[in-house]
């Protein structure tokens, strides 16, 4: 169990690292500067041509993944992280869901680029992403002050029929 933590927590630290260096690949021009990061992702979903059980998610100016989405009805924005292994919550975007873990549930211990920090496991209901919609999924919440932001990662991706990236483009299918 310990080794799994570890790699979670290795993999998290991976996850916020890599995509500042993606970004130096995309040869499209920049976003309009006049859009914010929450506008930015709820525009950028688009559902294909496959029907409401796939979106394509385009790179933001940073070369980042973004989109919102909801859980068990709230929406809250998210990184699309594939190096994260577990769904990750601010402290603030749990309290918009309605989660206030106590001290004592912040019990896993996580390695990220920042160092060693404590998270309280949890499962979220249910994660929609446009027409996806996936059950049940492990997360964690990070103290106050430690995560910018809300993390989609592989507890949510790995559920899937089908995820890639392809022409600057995150491409997610159920």
């Amino acid at each position: 169990m310990r080794s799994i933590l570890t790699f979670a927590g290795l993999a998290l630290a991976a996850g916020m690292i890599v995509p500042r260096y993606a970004a130096h690949l995309d040869n499209a021009g920049p976003a309009p500067r006049h859009l914010t990061a929450a506008q930015q992702s709820a525009d950028s979903i688009q559902q294909t041509s496959r029907g409401s059980d796939s979106v394509i998610v385009p790179r933001d100016r940073l070369g980042h993944f973004r989109t919102d989405g909801r859980i068990d009805g709230r929406r809250l924005d998210f990184l699309i992280d594939t190096g994260a292994s577990v769904v990750v919550l601010t402290a603030d975007g749990a309290a918009s869901l309605g989660l206030h873990p106590s001290g004592s549930d912040y019990r896993v211990t996580l390695k990220t680029a920042n160092g060693v920090v404590r998270a309280a496991p949890t499962t979220l209901d249910m994660v929609e992403i446009g027409g996806i919609m996936v059950r049940d999924i492990p997360a964690v919440v990070m103290p106050d002050g430690v995560l910018s932001e809300n993390l989609l990662g592989m507890s949510f991706l790995s559920r899937l029929h089908h995820f890639e990236y392809s022409d600057g483009k995150m491409v997610l299918e159920q």
